[in-house]
């Protein structure tokens, strides 16, 4: 469902010569629609004759700024950034001033993914109505005292360091948020929000609000902004994330066991960290993946953090064109309950990877391979536009489904530039088919070989070298450097056997290309996989140039010394035996 939010406000002086409150709402621009809307609300002090300035400024600067900020930062660390540059600016402005000037209250919502953010400092209120119930989200840092009720202990510009109160919580489809002023909060009772949360148009909503206000009475500004959810983002990471740490593991499920509406019919694979069942929804009878951590994992914050990155890169994943060689993931369940455990519940399809398929038979057709390939490019074609990396191409993680269609699985250590720091470090990927550059091998003279210093973080490139191994596996039957193990950088002394020595059906076009998707130079390599994908699609139409054998000098650059080495000790024996037996 697309974001789609009603937002409406009205705001005037009422009884008094000037307005002093001020509302501001500003949608994101194209790109940036991951950052959700905003909106604020402030009531300049009218001491000092300074607050119209201060309610204005203040929120101009946190709707215009906040879109400025990066998006890998939380909400509540963006707003604070922001509210503390403001508050020392007019704190700034008002210790040159005597009396003090420039003060002002604010409550500013970002509606953003699934969930919402409060800052909020003041006698300003924001209320949430849901399905007809109102529930306050802020407190009014007022005087508890009847005749001081208008006295504020917080505000905008008083003190060089501000508290500001925070809420976060999650938004649904029909939620109606009002912010008032206390010119109106006062006169209007929450119980009566309701009624006007139901009008269709929010516009109107507010007007009645404030009409409303000033007919029972109230003396000071009025202003109300009113904003009706019709439709939510694809879920954030912060969302992810705050599910993950909110919500217990599940304990132990067994065949037949319940969970949140979903029957257990078979456990699929336990790691020791994650767990795979197959879960059925008893009333359409569709079948799910549920994945989760083991139980013996179940304090273990960043564990939990990269389940929640990987459901929430899958929802991101899934948003858009590429999709269909990855596998969905559910957001929400699909009967309609609310998650009473931490899982990420993905769409179940028939079928076999292409690891259990060459359990079967040593190896396939080049026609099928190639297919496989292909699918598998434009998976990671998608991937790779949208800055991720996978790590872990195998053919384990490569899924043909009875329709045919080829599924990329597995994104639980893939890198999106949003991943945990301790998944960031994680030298993931199973060493056959990682690229020798992330042992620290460079096979040119210029690096040295097997250096752990030398390691080369994992790219796009990395993907591509692990389906160049899957490819030649799938012909072969075989691994084009065998078995690696890590730092085994010892195994990449030769150029790989051409696929058509161990299965002649191979033809000599499909050889080139599978010889340079695992070339030991990675300069010899595809750079892109629309690159890869073009030259299968091309096949015998427009071969590829066979690649030149690597030099023995790239393939070990310590060769010349070893060389040296050799000769010297040749000639020193030479020497010797010249001295003890040759005729003086």
């Amino acid at each position: 469902m697309a974001f789609d939010i009603d937002i409406g406000f009205a705001s005037q002086a009422g009884r008094k010569p000037l307005n002093e409150d001020f509302c501001g709402a500003l949608l994101p621009s194209v790109g940036q629609e991951e950052m959700g809307s905003i909106v604020a609300i402030a009531d300049g002090v009218s001491t000092g004759g300074m607050g119209r300035e201060a309610a204005q400024t203040t929120v101009t600067s946190v709707v215009r700024d906040y879109f400025g900020t990066p998006e890998t930062w939380d909400t509540t660390v963006a707003l604070d950034r922001i509210i503390a540059a403001q508050n020392t600016w007019l704190c700034g402005i008002n210790r040159r001033r005597q009396p003090v000037t420039g003060l002002t209250t604010l409550t500013a919502l970002v509606l953003r993914g699934h969930s919402y953010t409060l800052a909020h400092v003041g006698d300003t209120r924001c209320y949430l109505v849901r399905e007809g119930r109102v529930t306050q989200l802020t407190q009014d840092h007022v005087v508890n005292h009847p005749d001081l009720k208008h006295q504020l202990l917080r505000s905008v510009g008083a003190q060089d360091h501000l508290v500001v109160d925070y809420a976060q919580g999650d938004v649904q489809v029909g939620d109606v948020f009002i912010l008032l002023t206390d010119g109106v909060h006062g006169e209007v009772p929450a119980k009566r929000l309701p009624e006007y949360a139901a009008i269709p148009d929010a516009h109107e909503a507010s007007q009645k609000l404030v009409e409303q206000a000033l007919s029972k009475g109230s003396h000071d500004n009025v202003s109300a902004i009113v904003v009706r959810v019709r439709g939510l983002l694809e879920p954030t990471l912060s969302d992810a994330s705050r599910l993950a740490h909110s919500l217990p593991i599940p304990a132990r499920l067994k065949v037949g066991d319940t969970l949140d509406g979903l029957v257990v019919t078979h456990l699929v694979a336990d790691s020791g960290i994650n767990v795979l069942y197959q879960v059925r929804d008893p009333a359409t009878q569709a079948l799910y993946a549920l994945k989760t951590l083991n139980t013996a994992r179940a304090h273990d914050l960043e564990e939990r953090a990269m389940l929640a990155h990987e459901a929430w890169l899958g929802a991101r994943m899934q948003s858009s064109r590429g999709a269909d060689h990855l596998v969905a993931v559910h957001a929400r369940l699909p009967n309609g309950r609310e998650r009473s455990a931490f899982y990420v519940l993905y769409d179940w399809h028939s079928g076999e990877t292409l690891q259990q398929l060459l359990d079967r038979q040593s190896r396939v057709g080049a026609v099928v391979a190639v297919g496989h390939a292909m699918q598998a490019l434009k998976a990671l074609s998608r991937l790779h536009r949208q800055g991720v990396v996978h790590r872990d191409i195998k053919p384990a993680n490569l899924h043909v489904g009875d329709d045919g269609v080829l599924r990329v699985l597995d994104l639980g250590v893939a890198l999106s530039g949003r991943e945990p720091a301790a998944m960031r470090a994680l030298h993931a990927g199973t060493p056959s088919y990682v690229n020798p550059e992330q042992w620290g091998f460079r096979g040119t003279t210029e690096a040295d070989s097997g250096d752990p210093a030398d390691e080369q973080l994992p790219d796009t490139q990395s993907d591509l070298f692990a389906l160049g191994v899957t490819l030649y596996q799938l012909l072969t039957g075989k691994l084009p450097y065998g078995e690696v193990l890590p730092y085994q950088v010892g195994r990449y002394h030769r150029d790989p056997t051409p696929p058509s020595r161990h299965n002649p059906e191979v033809p000599m076009w499909l050889n080139h290309v599978v010889l340079k998707a695992v070339a030991l130079d990675q300069r010899q390599r595809f750079e892109t996989a629309e690159e890869f994908l073009l030259a299968l699609e091309r096949g015998a139409s427009r071969p590829l140039s066979a690649l030149h054998g690597t030099p023995l000098i790239q393939r070990d650059p310590s060769f010349v010394w070893k060389l040296a080495t050799g000769t010297l000790g040749l000639i020193n024996l030479l020497l010797v035996y010249w001295l003890l037996f040759l005729p003086k």
